[in-house]
């Protein structure tokens, strides 16, 4: 049996690696073994307590341990053998922390996926073989494989790992794993995804999950089990370098000198710094005033710091008393121009379409502001990943569309700033959550 070369892990091992929790969501079709997988990695990490193992043997009465039940906690999710809320849990290695998110696979709930995978450091997609016909010269994927990885890869998820499960019910699993991951390779570099790793796995019976194959598989695959690579990829770091960007929270006023409610009294204004630094002397502007002043003091946890950088929240005291509120940006002066009119791309998962003309709420940061999707330029066909005309993006499509919004908003490509370049569709008759936003460029 003719060897499968390893896909080489493509992130160097950053120095801070193992100081930094990894978070981290499995994604993919329904029962593709997610849950199990999770719960694999809980039973073998022993982060699970005793009542559970002792829930587990009970409702095994003899047979093999259910893993799924350890993160399927709705009563509903028990009774269906499927996810439906996204579960996090928590477990550690002697090198590294991690959080994990189970995220749904039927496409009802890909809308929980896409919340999971927007502050996640890598996701795991499994793929279920003993689903894909792998006899065949091109194996067709399922449309939740490509439907997540595509979107996890417009949510910047730096880091993608396949995980290709159930080999276990194979009679020759080499072949199979070669055809499947063969497919994956030629979809990512159809659709520009970076694949970390591919990585064959029996979440089930716990085969490379934990610990390196040994025995048949051995003979085929001699890559690092699932764990493995986990360890080893890079957390998030948001952009140090560049203009600051943070937009507004909360607004602290303090006491003044003479007392609560007289004389001066400074004002913190409090956010987490989505991109660039900021120390005391800093000129910044705020917007959508374009109001400017010198950074008098930093803070953070209630202390005064010398700077804080990307990823940490911050508070920021003014030299002088400006109009600051929820929703407002302190960014570096000129670094960021509000516009009411942009380009992004639109992951839609509300079940009513989204159309040209209507109005929507929209949040960017903390503000919200009435927008309409002025046009709709194309859908992507998953399939495919051609661009086709669309007079409507349905649920749990994605499409390019024109947005203009009632006020203007200093909205930056999604590319060079998450947090700048996302936002949030609402549906202001249902508040329905009905799409994701991630801005291309100002238009």
């Amino acid at each position: 049996m003719s060897a499968v070369p390893n896909l080489d892990i493509v992130h160097d091992l950053d120095v801070d690696t193992h100081h930094r929790a990894l978070r981290f969501l499995t994604a993919g079709s329904v029962d593709d073994g997610k849950s199990t997988l999770i719960g694999r990695l809980l039973f073998d990490g022993q982060a699970i307590l005793a009542d559970q193992l002792d829930m587990l043997e009970k409702r095994a009465a003899g047979q093999p341990l259910d893993l799924s039940l350890l993160t399927d906690g709705l009563e509903a999710e028990r009774e269906q053998g499927i996810t439906i809320d996204v579960a996090y849990r928590y477990f550690a290695t002697k090198s590294r922390k991690f959080i994990i998110a189970d995220a749904p696979g039927h496409e009802q709930y890909t809308r929980n996926m896409v919340t999971a995978a927007a502050g996640s450091d890598a996701a795991v997609v499994l793929v279920d073989i003993t689903k894909l016909d792998t006899s065949v010269d091109a194996v067709t994927l399922l449309p939740q494989t490509r439907r997540h990885s595509l979107l996890a890869h417009l949510l910047r998820v730096p880091s993608i790992v396949f995980a290709v499960n159930k080999l276990d019910a194979l009679e020759q699993p080499g072949p199979a794993f070669a055809a499947v991951s063969k497919a994956l390779r030629a979809f990512a570099e159809q659709a520009g995804i970076e694949v970390t790793a591919i990585v064959p796995v029996s979440a089930l019976r716990g085969d490379n999950v934990t610990q390196p194959l040994d025995g048949e598989w051995a003979t085929w695959y001699q890559g690092p089990s699932l764990l493995q690579v986990l360890e080893s990829l890079p957390g998030v770091q948001e952009k140090v370098e560049g203009g600051l960007s943070i937009p507004v929270q909360y607004v602290a006023r303090e006491p003044g000198d003479a007392g609560d409610g007289v004389g001066h009294q400074p004002r913190t204004l409090w956010g987490r710094i989505a991109h660039g630094q900021v120390k005391a002397g800093d000129q910044i502007q705020i917007l959508p005033s374009g109001q400017t002043a010198i950074v008098a003091e930093v803070r953070r946890a209630g202390e005064t710091v010398a700077h804080c950088v990307a990823g940490e929240s911050a508070g920021v005291l003014l030299d002088r008393q400006l109009d600051v509120s929820r929703g407002d940006w302190i960014v570096t002066p000129g670094s960021a121009t509000p516009t009411q009119s942009f380009e992004a791309t639109l992951a839609w998962l509300d079940t009513e379409p989204a159309v040209a003309g209507r109005k929507y709420w929209l949040r960017h940061g903390n503000r919200w502001v009435q927008a309409r999707i002025s046009s709709i330029e194309h859908r992507l066909d998953i399939h495919t990943l051609a661009e086709q005309e669309a007079a409507e993006i349905k649920v749990n499509e994605i499409g390019h569309v024109r947005i203009e919004t009632q006020s203007a908003l200093p909205v930056e490509p999604y590319a060079s700033n998450r947090i700048g370049g996302a936002l949030i569709v609402v549906d202001p008759t249902s508040n329905r959550t009905s799409g994701a936003l991630l801005v291309r460029a100002a238009s």
